[in-house]
């Protein structure tokens, strides 16, 4: 099983990606987890370069840095995990590349569905989890923390408005994308996606 995690950052998408790899596990599973972008000595340098607040980054080369990682994680990693059975679950995937680069920068869709097409092939997740939460509360997050943003987090209000609305677009025509209040305990949040998950392994079952 695919599984991938999406989300603005601070929405706690990273917590509930481990509770549930957490979970398989205990089931006897042979999970994997890995994030994007990396999981690969490629798609790391990669990672460093796009969050550095010192790179200049237009949002055309963006598009193929992410791209880019994601092609190599795909091949080096996901693809052999799911053929020898492992469950795989990813912290981001191909829907921030729409999300962020297509709404948020405002790229065109249809290229970055070309670029997406290309980079994963037919590696699709089964089930995307999208943990929203407003941009208020990502901000309260934020400050409560007293993490230094990195060059994605700095790009500003109006962007991740943007962002956000084009999560919510993909989950209109992506039935594998639900959408999850993420303004709640992360118990309570784990407790809705593992719900969802074994309602999947069950149609896969009989399907």
């Amino acid at each position: 099983m695919f599984i991938t995690f999406e989300g603005l950052d601070a929405s706690g998408k990273s917590t509930q990606a481990e509770l549930t790899a957490e979970r398989f596990r205990e089931s006897g599973e042979n999970v994997m987890v890995i994030r994007e972008p990396g999981g690969t000595e490629l798609g790391e340098k990669v990672r460093s370069i796009l969050l550095d607040v010192n790179s200049a980054i237009e949002p055309a080369a963006e598009v193929f840095l992410f791209s880019a990682a994601r092609a190599q994680l795909v091949r080096e990693v996901i693809r052999p995990a799911l053929s020898r059975g492992d469950t795989v679950i990813c912290d981001r995937y191909v829907d921030s590349t729409t999300s962020y680069q297509g709404y948020g920068r405002e790229i065109p869709l249809e290229s970055i569905k070309a670029i997406n097409r290309l980079a994963i092939e037919d590696v699709i997740p089964d089930l995307t989890f999208f943990i929203d939460i407003s941009i208020e509360e990502i901000e309260k997050r934020q400050r409560a923390a007293g993490i230094d943003t990195d060059r994605m987090e700095r790009a500003g209000r109006v962007f991740f408005e943007r962002t956000r609305n084009g999560y919510y677009e993909l989950a209109r025509t992506e039935k594998r994308l639900k959408i999850i209040r993420g303004e709640r305990s992360p118990g309570d949040i784990f407790s809705d996606i593992w719900s969802i998950i074994q309602v999947e392994l069950h149609r896969s079952s009989v399907g």
